[in-house]
Formats: C-alpha cells, sequence, structure tokens
C-alpha cells in the first residue's frame, strides 16, 4: 500500500537507537481490527512497532533506503531519489520488525508535514514487499502519522491515495474529497476523520536550525 504527496504532480522527472527510547504506538505482531485503534498510543507488543524518528539514529539509514526501494526502483515514481525539499520539515516515521536478524529491521515508512498552521499531509507511506501481507503494519503507520498530528493540533489530515487503497482507507475512517489523476495515475486526496483518531502525546521535537540541516 502506498499513498504520495498532494504536492507530488511531477513524480517521475529528474529532480534512539535503543529500544527504551521508543513509544510504540500499537501492538506488535497482532492482527489490528477496529477495535485496536482505541488502544493507548503507550501499548505495545512483541514484533512490530511503529516510531517517530529522530534526527542521527540508526533507524534513519533504513527509513531512506526503504523509502527508496519502493518509490524509485518498485514504483519508479522518481529517479534517482524521491527525497525533496518537504523532507527538511517533514517528520519521519518507521515501523520496525523487532524479530528481523539482518539490516535495520525498518519494514515501513510513512512522513507527515504541516504545510499550514494546524493543515497537516502525510506522504510516502509504503510497506516492504516482503511484509505487505502484514496489513497491521500499514495500519501501525497510518494511526502513528494521524495520532501524532493530531496531538500536535492538527485540525485536518489530508493524503493523496492511489485508486487502489482507497476502499482500505475508507474502512479506517477517511472520506474521500475528491478524484485526482497524477502522472496518468487515478488517486483520492482523502481526509482522515480526527474524532476517530486519538490524539498522541508523543513530544514534537524542536525544529532543527537551518545551518544544522544537510
Amino acid at each position: 500500500m502506498f499513498f504520495i504527496d498532494p504536492s507530488s504532480h511531477d513524480i517521475g522527472r529528474s529532480s534512539s537507537s535503543g529500544a527504551a527510547a521508543f513509544t510504540p504506538s500499537v501492538r506488535r505482531g497482532v492482527a489490528i481490527e477496529a477495535d485496536d485503534f482505541h488502544l493507548s498510543p503507550t501499548a505495545s507488543s512483541q514484533r512490530f512497532s511503529f516510531h517517530l524518528l529522530r534526527g542521527g539514529t540508526p533507524l534513519e539509514e533504513g527509513y531512506w533506503q526503504l523509502r527508496s526501494a519502493i518509490f524509485c526502483q518498485e514504483q519508479h515514481l522518481f529517479e534517482a531519489t524521491d527525497r525533496d525539499d518537504k523532507d527538511v520539515h517533514a517528520y519521519a516515521i518507521a515501523a520496525l520488525d523487532h524479530s528481523a536478524i539482518s539490516g535495520s529491521g525498518v519494514v515501513g515508512v510513512v512522513r507527515i508535514l504541516e504545510e499550514r498552521p494546524r493543515l497537516w499531509y502525510g506522504g510516502r507511506l509504503g510497506v516492504h514487499g516482503d511484509h505487505r501481507r502484514h496489513n497491521q503494519i500499514g495500519k501501525g503507520l497510518i494511526w502513528k502519522a494521524v495520532t501524532t498530528a493530531h496531538g500536535w493540533g492538527c485540525d485536518r489530515f489530508l493524503a493523496t491515495v492511489q485508486l487502489q487503497n482507497v476502499r482500505f482507507f475508507q474502512r479506517l475512517h477517511w472520506a474521500s474529497i475528491e478524484a485526482l489523476e497524477i502522472r496518468g495515475l487515478p488517486h483520492h486526496l482523502m481526509e482522515a476523520d480526527l474524532s476517530y483518531y486519538q490524539p498522541a502525546f508523543e513530544r514534537r521535537p524542536l525544529p532543527v536550525p537551518p545551518a544544522a540541516v544537510a
């Protein structure tokens, strides 16, 4: 499952390491149904967890590698890189598989961005190809993304969703606003029902000074 950002109309053109520091938001390794989304943001389980990444953590490399694998190498939506200037201000979220015996363990990615005060967008949502049978990864990423932004004062949370995933989002309390075509592919601009997504209590990281941005 994937979605890209409403700003991605130019796709295809050139263009804390310790587990104790994590704040899991959805139970790992348990099939997630509607009722599970009302869990406390601090609930956790044994296999998958969902984390807001801080700069410089070991998981960051896995986050970027998986984004590139999905959106450049697999879907060919971008050429050399899927990174853009929005990544400077966006917050990265990763799904972690604690049963992984090699690699970073990052099996899902999404980013959230406050486009203007209290209006947030989700983008670059993707799940590793070997883990797409685990529906809870996509659901957990969406839950973590929306509840995190909601806890930071979000009034509206939007995303551009590929047509084949619209029904999936509707089951997760999203509504379609309008149909769009991006690079010849059908999408829907969709909005999350914030009354369903409980605000999380994770502290919002301080902005990175411009001089510190690579």
